[in-house]
């Protein structure tokens, strides 16, 4: 599994984009463009499976961009924003950073019903 981290900037009317921990860049006229660009550069240096991306903007003219390779499984989505952000900001721990955290069990709420509040609407 392949987990290449982007920082993405815009100067004018140009988009560009340097891999965190590597050599990787690129550069287009518009966001969607270096998505697609860096990619094919991704897949290019890791082609062990499937592709999930997230860009996420940080300012208007900054963002990260996060493309995972391989490692897929059936079910669930990318998490976005959140993770490509945490990703970016503990990118020194390298694909550990990429791993969420174990989701905690939420507790059911009993729904509250008018009997339990001692009288009715309807009384």
């Amino acid at each position: 599994m392949g987990v290449f981290t982007f920082v993405c900037r815009s100067s004018g009317s140009e988009w560009s984009a340097k891999q965190i921990t590597g050599d990787l860049e690129a550069s287009a006229a518009s966001t969607y463009e270096l998505q697609r660009k860096l990619v094919q550069a991704a897949a290019a240096a890791d082609s062990s499976g499937g592709v999930q991306s997230s860009f996420s903007l940080v300012t208007p003219v900054s963002a990260v961009f996060q493309v995972i390779i391989g490692g897929g499984g059936g079910g669930g989505g990318f998490i976005g924003g959140g993770a490509a952000g945490g990703a970016a900001a503990g990118a020194a721990g390298g694909a550990a950073a990429a791993e969420a955290p174990p989701a905690e069990e939420k507790k059911e709420e009993k729904e509250e019903s008018d009997d339990d509040m001692g009288f009715s609407l309807f009384d």
